[in-house]
């Protein structure tokens, strides 16, 4: 059900996006990007708040599953995040002139990224250890607070990140733009969903294998070995 609200959602969000919605005054068709970027980010705040949420409840309870959560809203944030980062690069061209500035949005935005990237490569290189997933819990809720900066930091630091047009027909003063922008949320946010929902179920196929592996090697067993055997007779 998911996958196929998410499809459908994504194809009128394209064709409303591209078709229905009129061009921007001053940025020209560029502006678009606005309906994926905006929701992009948000679907980096869902993973960024499931990766919390898991991290909480496994200190608390200790219970696989919230560590699963965890680990498949950390991959959901740093996909989402380079989404962001990388739109809102093209956009930055055509603002800025350039693809980078430091702009306190932006660099707060990398920094959030480049903390789930940690994450994810401690749990894919530090072992499956309690300790390991204990270590990784405290670096996602330490993730998890600098959410709100990125929201917050333009009107505390200014800078100068894009903001959208909105006088002379520009920007949203159209309602075909705000339906383009809703439908973006609601694509994004299904399709994070969805990716959450397989990547916890994922996650935790792939602990439940490996605890079967320290099963059978502390039974003398060794799957890959007979593998090979039997690879080798046929």
């Amino acid at each position: 059900l998911l996958a196929c609200t998410a499809a459908v959602a994504l194809s009128t969000t394209l064709f409303w996006s591209f078709l229905r919605a009129p061009t921007e005054l001053r940025m020209g068709f560029v502006q678009k990007i606005f309906y994926f970027h905006v929701p992009i980010a948000s679907a980096m705040y869902l993973g960024g708040t499931a990766t919390c949420v898991g991290s909480v409840g496994y200190l608390l309870s200790g219970r696989k599953f919230w560590d699963a959560l965890a680990v498949a809203g950390a991959q959901l944030a740093v996909l989402f995040g380079t989404l962001t980062l990388g739109t809102g690069m093209l956009w930055g061209s055509k603002a800025w002139g350039h693809a980078w500035t430091w702009d306190p949005r932006l660099t707060t935005a990398l920094l959030s990224t480049m903390i789930y990237v940690a994450y994810v490569t401690l749990r894919a290189f530090a072992g499956g250890g309690d300790a390991e997933a204990k270590f990784a819990a405290a670096l996602g809720i330490l993730g998890f607070g600098n959410l709100p900066i990125i929201h917050y930091s333009v009107q505390k630091w200014a800078g100068q990140h894009p903001t959208v047009l909105t006088q002379k027909g520009g920007g949203l003063g159209h309602p075909a733009m705000y339906t383009a922008l809703g439908l973006g949320f609601v694509t994004f946010a299904t399709v994070a969903a969805l990716l959450l929902w397989f990547g916890t179920a994922l996650e935790l196929s792939s602990q439940r294998v490996a605890e079967l592996e320290e099963d059978a090697l502390d039974l003398g067993l060794d799957f890959e070995d007979d593998v090979v055997e039997s690879e080798s007779r046929a």
